[in-house]
């Protein structure tokens, strides 16, 4: 609980069983949980409750939609929900090399500390960083500088749990990111990527989480983006969720007491700087909307995206990846 006695917790973290599982536990005081055959935390004092499936996706997704990817998952789970206090044997480790990427809060704010950042602004994603997205954070980083901040440091958080097929695994991505940062589109001295180790819900305004996690890690200002963990409705093809609700939402949500919500600008591809620029309405003729779907045809042909949208080395990891999918097929 907050000191004001608010807690925002708007997408509950549950543990579905069946019917099966939670008749051959009954009656026990404790239940080991294991994840690849290793026990990692142990349950004690279980309590179980009905999972009401669809409930759960009306409040959390807005619709019930069988074909979104994470609605599937839920309905397609058992039709119990287990509880009670959890001890953690160890600290979870994922050992497929990016877990040093993997830092707890408190071992955020100590980097903080060793770098005398006076604030933080975060960036959290589940795409691959083009130069629109660095566009937002190093103007977000100018507009702290001008409001008379000396050394605003960048936290890049990118989402490292489940995401839907045909987002960029976490492996790709976080190559993607380093060359990013090599090739100083985005200032190594002054950012920390760190691995934000959350399933995608895809839930759009709801998922303040996204959020608060970022201000418990020590952030102060979070760039919110065009429709934040949006997806077309998996029918109609449509935008799920208004585009500007996620930021309206998180600029009104109880709970984030210590962290300034920076609004999005959108960003396209300006075609007479041949470079990303914000979009002005009234030179609509000027931009180029590079779509994600038009993004992943080029790479996967090998072909390379106008000028200025991505940083090179950045792209020729891009290019890799999708080729390595060709490959399989």
């Amino acid at each position: 609980l907050l000191p004001d006695g608010v807690v925002n917790l708007s997408v509950p973290i549950v543990l579905p069983i069946s019917t099966e599982d939670k008749e051959r536990l009954a009656g026990c005081e404790a239940l080991a949980l294991s994840y690849a055959g290793r026990k990692v935390a142990v349950l004690r004092n279980p309590e179980y409750f009905e999972h009401r499936k669809e409930e759960r996706c009306a409040r959390v997704w807005g619709t019930t939609c069988p074909k979104h990817p994470h609605i599937k998952m839920v309905m397609e789970s058992g039709d119990w929900l287990v509880g009670g206090d959890l001890l953690v044997l160890e600290k979870i480790k994922w050992n497929d090399g990016l877990d040093q990427y993997r830092l707890t809060p408190l071992a955020l704010k100590q980097k903080f500390r060793e770098m005398n950042a006076d604030a933080v602004f975060a960036f959290q994603l589940r795409n691959p960083v083009h130069n629109g997205h660095a566009l937002l954070m190093q103007d977000t980083r100018r507009q702290l500088l001008e409001r008379g901040y000396k050394n605003p440091v960048l936290l890049l958080h990118p989402l490292g749990g489940w995401t839907k097929d045909d987002d960029v695994p976490l492996e790709w991505r976080m190559k993607q990111h380093a060359a990013v940062l090599e090739e100083q589109v985005l200032d190594p001295k002054s950012t920390i990527v760190a691995i934000f180790p959350s399933p995608m819900l895809y839930a759009g305004p709801t998922e303040v989480r996204h959020c608060r996690s970022g201000m418990i890690a020590g952030a102060n200002f979070y760039i919110v983006g065009r429709d934040p963990a949006g997806m077309p409705h998996p029918e109609t093809k449509k935008d799920l969720y208004e585009p500007t609700q996620g930021g309206k939402v998180l600029s009104m949500a109880p709970g984030l007491t210590s962290v300034e919500i920076i609004p999005f600008r959108v960003a396209a591809y300006n075609k007479l700087k041949k470079a990303m620029d914000f979009y002005d309405p009234k030179r609509h003729d000027d931009f180029d909307f590079i779509s994600g779907t038009r993004m992943r045809k080029l790479a996967r042909e090998g072909e390379n995206p106008p000028d200025g949208f991505m940083a090179p080395k950045a792209w020729k990891v891009l290019t890799e990846y999708y080729q390595s999918l060709e490959k399989k097929h």
